[in-house]
């Protein structure tokens, strides 16, 4: 999971910045591409923010990690690294979805039994910045 920030479009708070956790993935667990690919509903707000506007940064912090884990120190400290992406989000392209499929399936298959009535569909985020904060 990371959380993703957006500049909200919607309501009494759009412009201002809004941010939510996803689940992501950035390939099967043999197969890594460093590129997250996100299973996404657009009756998420985040969703609904990111089709205005793709601008978004996703953060990704040490916390399933085994420096922290192993040294008894809490994932908010900062010697625990935090890692934030950049970029555009898109909707992935036809000829990419059997792989986001792979790549998401193979890492949460819980989301399989999502409800499909909530029109589930690929995203992934074109990498522009990278910013590594590791004290």
């Amino acid at each position: 999971w990371g959380f993703v920030a957006t500049r909200a479009a919607r309501g009494k708070i759009q412009g201002m910045p809004y941010g939510n956790c996803l689940l992501l993935s950035d390939g099967p667990v043999n197969n890594s591409t460093g590129i997250p690919f996100f299973y996404v509903t657009p009756k998420d707000n985040t969703v609904t923010d990111l089709l205005k506007n793709p601008m978004a940064s996703l953060t990704l912090p040490e916390a399933d990690g085994n420096f922290c884990r192993k040294n008894i120190i809490d994932p908010e400290d900062p010697r625990c690294a935090r890692l934030t992406l950049t970029g555009q989000m898109v909707t992935v392209p036809p000829e990419e979805v059997e792989f986001a499929k792979q790549a998401m399936f193979s890492r949460h298959p819980v989301v399989r039994k999502w409800p499909r009535s909530y029109e589930w569909f690929f995203m992934k985020m074109n990498i522009e910045h990278i910013w590594l904060q590791s004290w």
